[in-house]
């Protein structure tokens, strides 16, 4: 089974990132074929300086490299090495109907959120659609919010196929409902859209500055919590297994538990739980010659895979003669 899934460079690293995409990454190199890239060509769409994507990509490699992506068993690259997926994304542009996207929600959403509207973020999909056919992907991880971006492009590919024969795979959406959205510290979905985000690599005392800032509500210490509308057992709860989850729910129904002291038992949990991982992080930064010959090699592997399907498709549509 062939997996794809990219994740943007477009700012620090948060839970939401690690337990909603990276981790489950990391897993699948064991037991599948995994495709995974940084997708700098998407964070454009909210990122323009230059400088902070260049340094943005090497910390997001470093970081999945660090948790445990291993080049050896993956075929890992940064999108913008691979300029076939920017043709794809041109010749898949005209078999994309202006109605598709117009009611993509993401599209909608962002631009309520205050971001500029532009071409870029209005054929998204698009661009999603090539990363993802390009590699002739038979499953994609993704979120919530993402399953429409995936049903456009196997509508797109099913256009194409229909005009040419059996070009692209159609691809399925894969989502895990246990971490499909993982909680910020205001409740919404942990995005650095909306500034609730805990990071991952952040010193101890931006780390637990991050965690006392969870809302909770404001039952008093006496009474028993209702840990199933709380952000913070949601939370906690990515870090433990089912006794441990069912441990600190007996304890949320206890009357006597404090806020205070769950935040500081999650810091140190987290805190112990990256440790090693932000130590190896700094390791693979402070070298980044090293670092971009890991993401050459990758970008060779998947260019190989890309030029499968890209010479395939100039012949259909006529582009080789």
């Amino acid at each position: 089974m062939r997996i794809l899934s990219g994740i943007q460079p477009s700012g620090a690293l948060h839970l939401g990132n690690y337990f909603g995409m990276m981790q489950k990454m990391i897993d699948y190199q064991e037991q599948e074929e995994l495709f995974c890239f940084i997708a700098n060509y998407h964070a454009q769409t909210s990122l323009s300086d230059g400088k902070t994507l260049a340094t943005g990509t090497l910390e997001a490699a470093a970081s999945f490299l660090a948790l445990g992506l291993d080049p050896e068993k993956s075929i890992f690259w940064v999108q913008s090495d691979l300029p076939e997926v920017q043709e794809l994304a041109w010749l898949l542009s005209n078999f994309t109907p202006m109605g598709l996207l117009e009611r993509c929600h993401s599209y909608k959403d962002k631009v309520a959120q205050g971001i500029k509207p532009n071409h870029g973020l209005f054929a998204y999909p698009v661009l999603m659609a090539a990363d993802i056919l390009l590699f002739q992907s038979e499953k994609v991880p993704v979120g919530k919010d993402q399953k429409q971006h995936l049903e456009v492009a196997r509508d797109i590919a099913i256009k194409f196929n229909n005009e040419y024969g059996e070009v692209f795979t159609l691809p399925e959406p894969e989502i895990d409902n246990d971490v499909a959205t993982v909680p910020g510290l205001d409740g919404r979905k942990m995005s650095k859209s909306y500034g609730n985000t805990i990071d991952l690599f952040q010193n101890d005392k931006a780390l637990r500055k991050q965690v006392m800032r969870i809302v909770t509500d404001p039952t008093p210490v006496e009474e028993a919590k209702n840990p199933d509308n709380c952000n913070l057992f949601q939370i906690y709860s990515l870090f433990l297994d089912s006794e441990g989850r069912e441990e600190l729910r007996q304890r949320y129904l206890t009357p006597g538990l404090r806020y205070g002291d769950v935040k500081q038992e999650l810091f140190e949990k987290m805190r112990d739980f990256f440790a090693p991982f932000r130590e190896r992080r700094e390791e693979l930064l402070a070298k980044p010659d090293q670092l971009r010959e890991i993401l050459d090699f990758g970008a060779e592997k998947a260019r190989r895979v890309a030029f499968k399907t890209m010479r395939k498709v100039r012949k259909k549509t006529g582009l080789s003669y």
